[in-house]
C-alpha cells in the first residue's frame, strides 16, 4: 500500500512497535473512551504486529516531525465481497480542527478503493456526546444505515453508517 501527503503531516500504513504507545496516548487522550476501550485500540496494533497481514487489521498513521498525531484502523469484513469496516480513527486533540480527520479518512478510502472495496461501514455512539461524530461521517459522504437501540448501554445505540465507494 503506498501512502502519499500532500500536507505537512507523513501518512505511512507501515505498523512500528512505537505505534502501540501512540495510539494509546491518541485514543485516551480524546477523552471519549473508557479503560477498556483504549485497550482494545491497542491490542489491534499488537495483534498486526504479531499477524501481520493475516490479523485482518490495516492501518494509516499521520505522522508529524513532533510524533504520530492520529490514525485510522481498518479492515475487510469476513464472508463479504468488497465490505470494510472503519475500526477506529482518532486525531489527537491538539491536532483535531486542521481537517487531519478527513485527510485519513481519504487515504482510508484510497486503500479500500485501490484494492475493489465496495462499502466502508463506520459505527459509533448515538449519545448526544458523540454528536461530532456522526456530523463528520455524514459530512463525509456516510449516510445512516442503521441504529440498533441499548447497544451499548441502556440509552446508547449504536449508529451504522456506510459510504459507498467509487469504481
Amino acid at each position: 500500500m503506498n501512502i502519499m501527503s500532500t500536507t505537512s503531516e507523513t501518512f505511512r500504513a507501515l505498523v512500528r512497535p512505537g505505534d502501540e504507545a501512540a495510539v494509546r496516548a491518541i485514543v485516551a487522550g480524546t477523552g471519549f473512551f473508557r479503560d477498556d476501550e483504549v485497550e482494545i485500540a491497542a491490542e489491534l496494533v499488537r495483534e498486526r504486529l504479531e499477524r501481520g497481514a493475516g490479523s485482518g487489521y490495516e492501518f494509516i498513521f499521520a505522522d508529524t516531525p513532533g510524533g504520530t498525531v492520529g490514525y485510522a484502523c481498518f479492515g475487510l469484513i469476513g464472508c463479504t465481497i468488497g465490505s470494510y469496516d472503519l475500526y477506529w480513527i482518532a486525531v489527537a486533540p491538539a491536532a483535531q480542527g486542521a481537517g487531519l480527520g478527513r485527510r485519513l479518512l481519504g487515504e482510508v478510502e484510497r486503500c479500500v478503493s485501490s484494492v475493489g472495496g465496495r462499502h466502508l461501514y463506520a459505527e459509533t455512539s448515538g449519545t448526544p456526546r458523540y454528536a461530532p461524530t456522526r456530523r463528520f461521517y455524514l459530512s463525509t459522504g456516510f449516510t445512516a444505515v442503521a441504529e440498533l437501540p441499548d447497544f451499548y448501554a441502556p440509552g446508547d445505540s449504536k449508529v451504522i453508517y456506510r459510504k459507498v465507494m467509487s469504481a
